[in-house]
């Protein structure tokens, strides 16, 4: 498994690997938003108790799951750099936070939005708010550490832990609304009874949803190659 590992850890190789990979995503991903978008805002019916604030949650709830993906993403990357020291691992985790934080942050402000006539105010300390607050600040700390200590084993090694002493923050968010009450409705897609949501619902917001994780990875991608361009040009500078 590690020579497997080995053949594509090379930073080089990698960035040519995710070229293609990259475009795929990104042509992919415009139309699936705009058909999403388009459904959920035109054609999807108003729910019985939000009425026409509902259309929100397409945006919403998508960069929600966006948000968390993404550090389960960054806590895995972590642990595979802190088990086999691969530097491409930790490189690859540094670049998500600040692409991640963008969709934290239209979580919020959409939450926000919907939760004016919803609950009748933009914020409440609801465990849900508040723990997705808390993703911000996580995601602002591992930024803050990858400028401080760019390119230093120190700062590598300080990342990966603030990343897995922080994933302790994702099953709060997911299970707030199951062990708490909270003004925040419980889940209603990703369940074990199944989902809850009306179908005329579910298929844009699921479209919407495949649009905005391919998004996700153009630009996730896009950051690598450029964080890899970045390091090589350090390298070379320095032999000179």
């Amino acid at each position: 498994m590690l020579r497997k590992l080995h053949k594509y850890a090379n930073p080089n190789k990698f960035s040519l690997i995710i070229m293609p990979i990259k475009n795929v995503c990104l042509y992919t991903a415009l139309p699936l938003i705009a058909i999403g978008l388009i459904i959920g805002l035109f054609f999807s019916p108003p729910d019985y108790q939000q009425g026409e604030t509902v259309r929100i949650m397409y945006i919403h709830v998508s960069s929600a799951w966006i948000s968390l993906f993404a550090y389960v993403l960054i806590f895995l990357l972590s642990v595979f750099y802190l088990i086999w020291k691969f530097p491409l691992f930790v490189l690859m985790a540094k670049e998500i936070p600040f692409v991640a934080i963008i969709f934290t942050l239209i979580t919020l402000i959409t939450g926000s939005l919907w939760g004016k006539p919803t609950w009748g105010t933009y914020w409440v300390w609801d465990a849900r708010l508040t723990s997705f607050l808390i993703l911000l600040f996580i995601y602002l700390g591992l930024i803050f550490i990858d400028k401080a200590f760019k390119y230093n084993v120190n700062g590598d090694l300080s990342f990966s832990y603030l990343s897995i002493i922080g994933a302790i923050n994702i099953p709060i968010i997911k299970f707030s609304v199951d062990w708490w009450n909270t003004l925040h409705q419980p889940a209603s897609v990703i369940r074990a009874s199944g989902p809850s949501i009306n179908i005329e619902m579910l298929i844009p917001l699921m479209i919407m949803s495949t649009g905005v994780l391919l998004l996700f990875f153009y630009l996730i991608f896009t950051n690598i190659q450029s964080a890899i361009a970045e390091k090589k040009i350090l390298f070379l500078s320095s032999k000179d």
